[in-house]
């Protein structure tokens, strides 16, 4: 499994989220095609308190615009519509926090609104798209302390924009460390919405790549960049995600083919399991076992079949998994040779279970007409004294 952790001890902003992308490897043209009607960027190499990084500088002049502004120039950019959708969702943050500041439905985007923060939004979604992360993971994110001017006068650290984007978001916060403004409500939103859409449980993994991506400032008691690492976690067979939720109101058909879709869609195992509901209501426990990595997508595909209002995750749950290999077996039935495959299971090298596969003993008990079981145990019983 390949995922991306954001390290934001020092703060966040979109040129800093962008430029940290673009120096762990994610595709620059398909960055510059995304943001040229808004930007003609240029990317140069620097150095933070002897530390280097890459640093983008969007070219672009300051503009008031409304979040329909924003969007309308997302539309008609050259951008995936994958980006352009994760771009929107970013705005959509930023929306809310300066409406619940301001108090009002009807804002004006000022330093959130210009050229330089569309194409920090748009490039750094294309650049982490580009990546194809399966998550991503943010560690805390410092916001600084003090005041900072803008176009509403001074303001207190974090500035309230993006104190309330970060207070809506799943990120723990530092603040304090260091004087000064370290996250924009660009970059605050926009670590949010990685988060949120690709979330990921706490792992080790092994570094693959990194990249560090500086802001505009070089303050003399902190480099003032944000590092981007890749990295790759070994699958594990043993620990799983477990999804569960109560349906109260599905037919027998429905759960039945809720169950084959789940199966379909990489389940490792699913179930349902009757039980007494609140009020004395007769409903299903739908639970499936899943690895980690497809535990979001999953539980999207429970809600959207059942429609349930709620999936239970039980994240990282160990599991048994027993040493299992296959083999050919041959058996006479009413006078004809037959094949099947028969799964052995072991623990410490040595077979505890024999079980022949059923889709083949089915084939057979059809051709030979006699029962499935009866074909299911001649195989087995073969299968044990060919040891």
């Amino acid at each position: 499994m390949q995922y991306l952790v954001f390290d934001p001890r020092f703060g966040a902003a979109g040129d800093m989220i962008m430029s940290a992308l673009i120096a762990l490897g994610a595709d620059r043209n398909e960055i510059f095609r995304a943001i040229k009607s808004v930007s003609v960027p240029t990317v140069e190499e620097t150095v933070r308190n002897g530390i280097p990084a890459l640093s983008i500088k969007t070219n672009t002049g300051k503009t008031h615009r409304t979040l329909t502004d924003i969007i309308e120039i997302i539309d008609a950019s050259d951008a995936s519509e994958a980006a352009k959708a994760l771009a929107k969702r970013v705005f959509d943050r930023i929306q809310k926090a300066e409406e619940t500041v301001h108090q009002s439905h009807h804002v004006h985007f000022h330093e959130v609104g210009a050229d330089d923060a569309i194409a920090d939004v748009l490039g750094s979604c294309t650049a982490l798209l580009s990546l194809k992360p399966e998550a991503v993971r943010i560690l805390p994110l410092a916001v600084g302390f003090g005041t900072l001017t803008c176009s509403h006068g001074v303001m207190p650290v974090p500035a309230p924009a993006t104190a309330e984007i970060l207070k809506d978001s799943s990120l723990e916060v530092i603040i304090g460390s260091f004087e000064g403004e370290l996250c924009t409500p660009t970059g605050a939103a926009l670590l949010s919405e990685f988060a949120a859409t690709f979330p990921v449980a706490d792992k080790s993994g092994k570094i693959i790549a990194l990249g560090r991506g500086a802001g505009s400032r070089d303050p003399a008691d902190h480099p003032n960049i944000l590092t981007a690492y890749l990295m790759e976690s070994a699958a594990d067979e043993t620990t799983i995600d477990v999804l569960e939720t109560n349906v109260d109101d599905i037919s027998g058909e429905i759960l039945a083919e809720t169950i084959s879709r789940l199966m379909d869609a990489g389940a490792r195992d699913a179930s349902i399991t009757p039980l007494i509901m609140k009020k004395g209501r007769a409903g299903h426990l739908i639970r499936v076992v899943c690895m980690p990595k497809d535990s979001v997508r999953l539980a999207k595909l429970l809600a959207r079949e059942t429609g349930s209002l709620g999936v239970r995750c039980i994240p990282m749950a160990k599991r048994f998994v027993a040493e299992r290999k296959s083999e050919t077996v041959t058996a006479v039935i009413n006078g004809r040779v037959y094949t099947a495959s028969v799964k052995h299971a072991l623990i410490d090298g040595e077979i505890y279970s024999r079980k022949a596969e059923f889709d083949d003993c089915k084939r057979i008990a059809d051709e030979a007409g006699v029962s499935v079981r009866d074909v299911k145990r001649i195989f087995e019983e073969e299968a044990w004294s060919s040891r």
